[in-house]
């Protein structure tokens, strides 16, 4: 193999290593998007915990209200479950595209090593093959 392959593979190495720096960055804006997702559904729960631990002598227009708010929250909080469960999936996706890009990278690594080390091979077994200057001088003295 010669430069030209060892080039071409590095080349390959440096877009690989890209792609494989992009599915980390989507796979932590996935799991900063979990976090958010749960940490929110966190705050919901708290709200609506704390409604009920108001004074126990309420009008009833004002339970009522609670109750109402208490409702709207608790249906929130389902769609912010449905969406914790979604964002989660998506995280385990980007992750399997992640893994798949670091296997592709460590591939192309070790195809331009062993391009880099047949290309050193070669060029030594030239080396080998030309004849010495000074041997060549030497049995000319003789």
């Amino acid at each position: 193999m010669n430069r030209k392959t060892v080039s071409r593979r590095q080349r390959l190495v440096r877009v690989r290593e890209a792609q494989h720096a992009m599915a980390v960055a989507e796979t932590m804006r996935a799991r900063e998007q979990v976090d958010s997702i749960a940490h929110n559904a966190q705050r919901l729960h708290n709200v609506r915990s704390e409604l009920y631990r108001a004074d126990p002598r309420q009008m009833g227009g004002t339970f009522a209200a609670y109750r109402e708010l208490a409702d709207r929250l608790e249906r929130a909080g389902r769609q912010l479950d449905g969406a914790l469960y979604d964002a989660r999936k998506v995280v385990d996706q980007k992750q399997g595209i992640e893994v798949a890009a670091n296997r592709d990278r460590e591939i192309a690594v070790r195809l331009k090593e062993r391009a880099h080390a047949d290309a050193e091979e070669r060029q030594e077994a030239r080396l080998a093959a030309i004849p010495r200057y000074r041997t060549m001088q030497q049995r000319g003295q003789e």
